[in-house]
């Protein structure tokens, strides 16, 4: 994505507009002029000058130098990117003939993962003779989600998809 922003970037003779703002290399407004004066003015300060707003009317070019521009458009991105955290969505399966002890485990493993800021989805698998009682297993998904509403809020309610029964329970901000 980095790479693709830079061959956006016009610079120098690559600038086909007629009229820019320019922004000077110490970052004050040098107003609205034609190209080529623009480019003189970055040719005398021994500089590129570089479109930095293609969009706005007129564009906005800025006098600097390339290399060092690109370098802090990385940089950046780069910042940006590393601050960002990504929710994933975990799931913790489960039958309905599940014990309290493993039930407690289960519990325990998904409050680590709404903790860390993830979702997490509840699955209830249901094989042979376990299907016809669906409905009276709900109470499962139900008691994990009110056990856990002190740092989770549901997000989807327990809901039937093929063999399974899942609730989806995301971290309170």
């Amino acid at each position: 994505m980095a790479a693709k922003k830079n061959t956006e970037l016009e610079i120098n003779e690559q600038i086909r507009d007629k009229e820019v703002r320019v922004i000077g290399a110490e970052g004050e407004q040098l107003g609205v002029m034609p190209v080529r004066d623009a480019q003189q003015l970055a040719r005398e300060a021994d500089l590129d000058l570089i479109k930095i707003a293609a969009t706005a009317t007129p564009p906005v070019v800025r006098i600097a130098d390339y290399g060092k521009y690109r370098y802090e458009l990385l940089r950046k991105e780069k910042e940006a990117k590393k601050n960002q955290h990504t929710t994933e969505l975990k799931e913790i399966r489960m039958t309905p003939n599940i014990d309290t002890n493993d039930l407690n485990t289960k519990l325990s493993a998904a409050r680590k993962f709404l903790e860390k800021g993830n979702k997490v989805k509840i699955a209830l698998r249901f094989r042979g003779r376990e299907m016809s009682r669906m409905n009276q297993s709900k109470y499962i998904l139900d008691d994990f989600g009110e056990k856990l509403s002190d740092i989770a809020i549901v997000d989807k309610a327990a809901k039937v998809e093929g063999r399974n029964m899942a609730v989806v329970l995301s971290p309170k901000k």
